[in-house]
């Protein structure tokens, strides 16, 4: 496949849109396009991002996704919202490039958990559930939305009261037997021809907004093995799909629930060498593909991370060596990632240092190429830094007493070690 394809994300500011983003940004058949209906964290991370699209269930949704597509020549819309992938998979037809899905059946079952419990009747792994309040046998009972993502809504029901006035906000609840057992995510791969490739479950041991945010992979054991076969017999799935387990009291898994989409901790999977956003838009192209994993042991956590945007502009990068570049007898790998950056974007680096001995055999030691730099200057004691430095720069150094009399003298902006993520641009 010689030409890259034009992959556009939506809404490409959810977990799932940085997950397809971090599976996809480095493959050498894709370009990544991103498009949101708010201002939001995609800005940071496509570089290529539109804003402004009506709500998932807003009309005129179509439209203006076709109005990105045709513009910027879009092949597949991957959906990375429950809601986004069952609108667009309904208005295939209507839009101008194919979305990255599995058969409608299955989405609109896998969308709304009271179809998916219906549809898989009979099934031994299901929970028992219960559609009015008459039904339930006793309590405590488990309630969460019938169509819904993550834990959201979700909550343990302790009496008929509780529950009565839980059903009361007209919302559509499937209502289970109560689960108090350990909870499980199992990242799944059903190849272009239905074949089953992958069964790879792994733990949530910590929530957040309905996202595990600290998973660890597990081997799977027969059981979880059967229920994937048997979803994927029932269910008609093309590339990347997951479902989540509970255990009950006597530890037997119970389905809470299926979705036919990448998961947001999919990372996790991914890590473990299979990258199933990849190979599902594989199967969109009609490649039979291989799996190939590590089968190594690993932990993925995660926390809230900051990236920034900034007006600041500049040709040159002023950096010192001790202390700066090389910190504690390492090398400072984030600084490096920036200047690197700045190297790509066309930008000067000059290595502004008053240390004690030559540099060159220093930066060969910690295998820091002299290339790197424009120019390198190494400077007396008495040397003041303000005389070497051109306007329209930036000055990056450890030294607050540096700092100070570049920002007085040379009016550029400084910049302390903690500060270089500011400048550190994730777009791709």
């Amino acid at each position: 496949m010689a030409d890259k394809k034009n992959i556009l994300v939506f809404p490409a500011g959810t977990e799932i849109a940085f997950e397809i983003h971090q599976a996809l940004r480095y493959s050498k058949f894709v370009r990544l396009f991103g498009a949101t209906s708010v201002p939001c964290h995609a800005e940071f991370v496509f570089a290529r991002c539109f804003e402004g699209l009506p709500f998932v269930n807003e009309p005129g949704l179509i439209e203006a996704l076709n109005r990105i597509i045709d513009e910027n020549a879009i092949d597949y819309v991957y959906p990375a919202h429950d809601s986004a992938l069952l609108r667009l998979t309904q208005e295939q037809e209507k839009l101008h490039a194919k979305v990255v899905t599995s058969e409608l059946q299955t989405v609109e079952i896998c969308r709304d958990k009271n179809k998916t419990y219906a549809f898989l009747a009979g099934a031994d792994y299901l929970p028992r559930s219960w559609h009015t309040v008459e039904e339930v046998p006793a309590y405590p009972v488990f309630i969460k939305p019938a169509v819904g993502q993550g834990a959201q809504g979700a909550r343990r029901i302790d009496s008929r009261n509780a529950l009565e006035e839980a059903l009361a906000d007209g919302v559509d609840y499937a209502i289970c037997e109560y689960l108090p057992g350990e909870e499980f995510t199992v990242d799944c791969f059903t190849d272009r021809h239905g074949a089953l490739h992958l069964c790879s479950p792994r733990s949530r041991d910590r929530i957040r907004a309905g996202i595990a945010v600290r998973s660890r992979p597990f081997p799977a054991d027969e059981r979880i093995r059967a229920i994937a076969e048997d979803l994927n017999r029932r269910l008609a799935f093309n590339g990347a799909w997951f479902f989540q387990l509970k255990e009950n009291a006597a530890g037997d898994y119970r389905l809470m629930e299926a979705a036919p989409r990448v998961a947001g901790t999919m990372g996790a999977t991914r890590n473990l060498g299979y990258n199933l956003p990849l190979l599902t838009l594989y199967n969109h192209w009609g490649f039979d593909v291989e799996l190939l994993g590590n089968g190594n042991a690993e932990l993925l956590d995660r926390a809230f991370i900051s990236r920034f945007a900034t007006d600041i502009e500049y040709d040159t990068v002023y950096v010192d060596f001790d202390d700066t570049l090389i910190v504690d007898g390492k090398v400072n790998t984030e600084l490096m990632g920036f200047l690197y950056q700045a190297r790509n974007a066309g930008k000067e680096i000059v290595l502004l240092s008053r240390h004690s001995t030559e540099l060159l055999p220093d930066l060969e030691r910690y295998a820091i190429s002299p290339a790197l730099f424009s120019e390198i200057i190494r400077l007396d004691r008495a040397d003041d830094k303000t005389r070497f430095i051109k306007p329209h720069s930036i000055f990056i150094d450890d030294s607050f007493a540096e700092r100070r009399r570049v920002k007085e003298a040379c009016h550029i902006p400084v910049f302390d070690l903690d500060m270089v993520e500011s400048l550190l641009d994730w777009r791709m």
